[in-house]
């Protein structure tokens, strides 16, 4: 019987919403550096559009909290942890 064999995949997660919704703008956060780093993958961050808000505004990574997510500040530090780049 052939053994299924996992392979490492790039993901490029893209982030659209702003300050203005937290739960909605780290999910896609959440997912790379909670899922996809976890299981091997090599995920990819691009902020476009609203998205870019959490880094123009120096203390919106800090405020972003979520509803059932970790915070912003604690999906940012991992994504730098695991280095994963971050596109803008």
């Amino acid at each position: 019987m052939a053994r299924w064999q996992y392979s490492a995949v790039r993901l490029l997660y893209v982030v659209t919403s702003g300050t203005g919704d937290p739960t909605r703008a780290s999910l896609p956060v959440h997912l790379a550096v909670n899922g996809s780093v976890e299981i091997g993958d090599r995920p990819e961050i691009f902020l476009a559009g609203d998205g870019t808000e959490w880094v123009a505004d120096a203390g919106a990574i800090d405020a972003g909290q979520g509803v059932g997510v970790p915070s912003m500040r604690e999906i940012f530090d991992k994504l730098r942890e695991h280095e994963v780049p971050v596109w803008v």
